[in-house]
């Protein structure tokens, strides 16, 4: 993770620092090697960050803590990149601004490795190969299954992700007589709606950790995720708007029931490790962590791409400066994609996890 944190930054600097006067193949030359650099320095990190979820406690009460903690702080960062970084690349250039945060990065990541040196650590290394690691993470059906619907889940929030910029250029259009108009015409309407979602994940982090401590896990993700759906449906009969207050109010609602997703998955992934520990005397929490990224990551990267077919199979024209018209058909699509879809998504996760991952876990002891 040490290592990894400095990897990470100077990929991501890299990134942004590409010289003038290259070729279009030079220059995304360029950008995928220093884009694939910043890829291995964040998995260097976020793997072993995951495994030590499955060996600081045992407590599943404690990990849903210890999660709200994690994500909480997350969020912050999550925000100050979102919301603070692009105006300082307006100021100083994005090669200046990725620069200048390079201490916040490596500075968060050392100074928790500092803070956590004398938590508790599975002290017997594991006494199999890599091939046999996989093998017992493989076999661990609770956590393949969970592995399956947190993708599901990553799938459906990435689509909206993925087309909020087009949403705060298209659906969301200000007025200039709300509330929140002159917030938006100083930060953009994007970066006031992706503000709105992140505090609202802020602020729902103790609320998920008191929800799963009292009605369970399961229950509360599940709970969780219909809520989330029926805020997509809200959001869908508000759009299009010109009233970016009601809209920022709806995205901070969102944000609350995003923060179930956001926290109570990673909370229950490391109690899976204790099935498998338990069974085989086999320590492998990085094997699972591994798992548990490789998925989140696989619907990550399906996301934008599924949006761009169906966006492109409705007749969206793209751009790359100006704003162009758009069809009716192509603002439709867009508008159900990151509305409606992510909810039915989202609604049959939930009736997985409750129906068919929750019975498996119970056979599983856990």
């Amino acid at each position: 993770m040490a290592v990894g944190a400095v990897v990470l930054s100077i990929g991501m600097v890299g990134i942004f620092a590409a010289p003038a006067g290259m070729t279009l193949v030079g220059n995304l030359a360029w950008v995928i090697a220093f884009f694939g650099l910043a890829t291995v320095g964040f998995t260097m990190v976020a793997i072993p960050y995951g495994a030590q979820a499955g060996e600081i406690t045992q407590d599943p009460k404690e990990r849903s803590a210890m999660t709200g903690w994690r994500m909480g702080f997350a969020s912050v960062g999550i925000l100050i990149g979102g919301a603070v970084i692009p105006g300082l690349a307006g100021e100083m250039g994005y090669a200046a601004a990725a620069f200048a945060v390079t201490p916040l990065m490596i500075g968060a990541v050392w100074v928790s490795l500092w803070a956590t040196r004398n938590a508790p650590r599975i002290a017997t290394a594991t006494t199999v190969d890599l091939r046999r690691m996989y093998q017992l993470v493989l076999r661990n059906r609770p956590f393949m299954c969970l592995v399956a619907l947190y993708g599901v889940m990553t799938f459906a929030i990435a689509l909206i992700t993925a087309g909020l910029p087009l949403a705060a250029i298209y659906l969301i259009v200000d007025n200039g007589a709300t509330a929140l108009s002159g917030a938006a015409a100083a930060l953009s309407t994007l970066s006031l709606m992706f503000a709105a979602f992140v505090v609202g994940a802020i602020l729902s982090q103790v609320i998920w950790v008191l929800l799963s401590s009292r009605f369970g896990k399961s229950n509360t993700l599940a709970a969780g995720l219909c809520l989330y759906a029926v805020l997509l449906v809200a959001l869908y009969n508000s759009l299009p708007s010109v009233n970016v207050t009601a809209i920022a109010a709806l995205f901070v609602l969102a944000g609350i029931a995003n923060g179930s997703y956001q926290q109570i998955p990673w909370a229950m992934y490391p109690d899976l490790m204790d099935v498998t520990r338990s069974e085989s005397g086999q320590a492998i929490e990085g094997a699972f962590s591994a798992v548990w990224l490789f998925g989140q990551k696989i619907a990550n990267a399906l996301a934008p791409a599924v949006l761009g077919l169906i966006l492109a199979q409705s007749g969206w024209l793209a751009s790359t400066g100006d704003i162009v018209t758009q069809n009716a058909q192509a603002l439709s699509a867009l508008h159900v994609v990151i509305s409606l879809v992510p909810a039915a998504i989202l609604v049959t996760a939930a009736f997985c996890v409750k129906w068919i991952y929750k019975p498996m876990v119970s056979h599983a002891g856990r």
